[in-house]
């Protein structure tokens, strides 16, 4: 295969985001459907297509629907076109904050502060976190505009 396809690299890298937030290791969700760890490797990272009833199995394992692995899909993935190379370098339309080097949800730390989030059972608790974390984050954002501004 000359290269991957956008579609298949973007189905790869969501199967990987949502095994990592569900804290599963490739071994495990393989298990799950029959496959090794080298098997889902490949697929996360797009150098192998997944068929229809394969992505069926990966959904109900990693408890979504289909349709998850198709959303946040750039439009230019879209163009039909297989990337050159083997890597996913300048994945991601550019200027989007999406950007396979940019992209917050497959950083270590946001899945930790994911699962850390989720794990404090007391919703007002849980509310008032996540209120103070936007408030923080606002303030900063703020904060770096006013200086590009000066």
């Amino acid at each position: 295969m000359p290269g991957s396809h956008r579609v298949d690299v973007h189905v790869g890298v969501r199967m990987r985001q949502r095994r990592n937030l569900l804290g599963m290791s490739q071994t495990k969700v393989g298990d799950a459907v029959g496959l090794t760890f080298q098997q889902i490797q490949k697929y996360e990272r797009g150098s192998n297509r997944i068929g229809s009833s394969r992505l069926f199995e990966f959904a109900k394992v990693l408890d979504v629907p289909v349709s998850y692995f198709f959303d946040e899909m750039p439009a230019n993935a879209l163009a039909g076109r297989p990337m050159s190379g083997r890597g996913r370098k300048g994945f991601g339309e550019t200027g989007t904050p999406f950007e396979q080097e940019k992209d917050p949800l497959i950083k270590r730390e946001t899945l930790e502060l994911v699962r850390a989030y989720y794990k404090i059972r007391e919703t007002g608790v849980r509310k008032r976190i996540f209120e103070a974390v936007k408030a923080v984050g606002a303030a900063s954002h703020a904060e770096v505009l006013g200086r590009k501004r000066r």
